[in-house]
């Protein structure tokens, strides 16, 4: 995993994408992103089909008062910087100070692959009832430096993300796997 100083030289470098970059938000060893001011809010009597495109959500603008999330409601954000590597692997998590308030910013969807370059998306849910503000430091982005010779790169339904990015699964043919090979 790479430290604040390789993350600021790779930034530096070209070698890392953090737009915009604010060097107050580099920590040791991760990278605080915020909360953009758009979010999906599923329908929690909607059954979603991973066969079909959903669009059983209602997007919502983050008011300066902020918003309330409910327990039992998938909620869809994404962060204000645009990451991504074609040297590193990204990852995001939450920071502890929003778990402790029992908000979870992802449920799987945590791994940028190498290639990837666009928003993070955030599958939010909450424990309780929880006031959320944009711009938040909502979450954190972290690098690591891969072994082996980097041929595929990727490509894919989610590349160059702006906002929050609803399921693409529908859109996953068999012949198509969203990586691009450099070999």
């Amino acid at each position: 995993m790479l430290t604040a100083n390789e993350i600021l030289k790779q930034q530096r470098k070209g070698n890392i994408v953090i737009q915009p970059f604010n060097i107050k938000q580099l920590n040791p060893n991760s990278y605080n992103v915020r909360l953009s001011n758009k979010i999906k809010r599923y329908d929690p009597k909607a059954i979603l089909d991973s066969k079909t495109g959903n669009r059983h959500y209602e997007e919502l603008i983050i008011p300066e008062e902020g918003i309330i999330l409910e327990p039992g409601i998938l909620y869809i954000g994404s962060t204000e910087e645009i990451i991504g590597s074609d040297k590193f692997i990204s990852s995001i998590d939450g920071r502890s100070s929003f778990g402790r308030l029992g908000l979870q910013v992802h449920l799987t969807a945590g791994f940028g692959d190498i290639g990837f370059c666009g928003a993070y998306t955030l599958e939010m849910t909450v424990v309780q009832r929880l006031r959320i503000y944009a711009d938040s430091e909502i979450a954190q982005v972290s690098f690591e430096k891969p072994t082996g010779k980097i041929d595929f790169l990727y490509h894919g339904r989610y590349q160059h993300q702006d906002g929050p990015t609803e399921s693409r699964v529908d859109q996953l043919t068999k012949y198509y796997r969203g990586y691009h090979y450099k070999g």
